[in-house]
């Protein structure tokens, strides 16, 4: 089996969290299933992206997009060579400073389908990394806006589309034996 067979079988197990996500689980099968590179953000406009969910004893890492301008979790583009999991923990790095890990196995926890930048339509590919507690050091020319969030926190303060996911993430007892100092 191929890691792109490997990627759309760990898509078709993902419990959807709500109707949204259902739709965004059946569009992302769908684009996978297409020629060419899914991955490739100059090849279609149409193009997976990575994420993370970044858990610890603090809670989950948000941070208020630069030009979003919206709290989101960390996440952008797969690199060319990179898959999804890889870019994941990359733009984790980058956008927050902090040195998050795969569980293991890695966990695909979440997938959607969102409008992106300059016309371009993102599948959107939802990982959960743990951290250790400490303080997020984004780098210059990130946002500096990088915070740990308690449930409640992260419910009020993150793009609306998150709400439910956040709830979901929180309640798994792979999460919740993380969350206890």
């Amino acid at each position: 089996m191929s890691d792109l067979d490997d990627l759309v079988a760990l898509i078709g197990a993902i419990e959807p969290v709500n109707e949204r996500e259902a739709s965004s689980i059946r569009d992302t099968l769908a684009r996978l299933a297409l020629p060419g590179d899914p991955f490739s953000e100059t090849a279609s406009d149409h193009h997976i992206t990575a994420s993370a969910f970044v858990v610890s004893a603090r809670g989950v890492i948000l941070h208020r997009h630069r030009r979003l301008k919206k709290w989101v979790q960390p996440g952008g583009h797969v690199d060319p060579g990179e898959f999804p999991a890889q870019a994941a923990l990359r733009e984790t790095r980058e956008e927050t400073g902090l040195d998050a890990v795969h569980f293991d196995p890695p966990w695909l926890y979440q997938v959607d389908v969102h409008p992106g930048p300059r016309g371009h339509t993102h599948y959107d590919l939802r990982y959960v990394l743990s951290s250790a507690p400490v303080d997020p050091t984004p780098p210059a020319g990130e946002s500096p806006d990088v915070f740990w969030f308690d449930l409640e926190s992260a419910r009020a303060r993150c793009e609306p589309s998150l709400v439910d996911a956040l709830a979901k993430l929180f309640a798994d007892e792979r999460v919740s034996a993380r969350l206890s100092p």
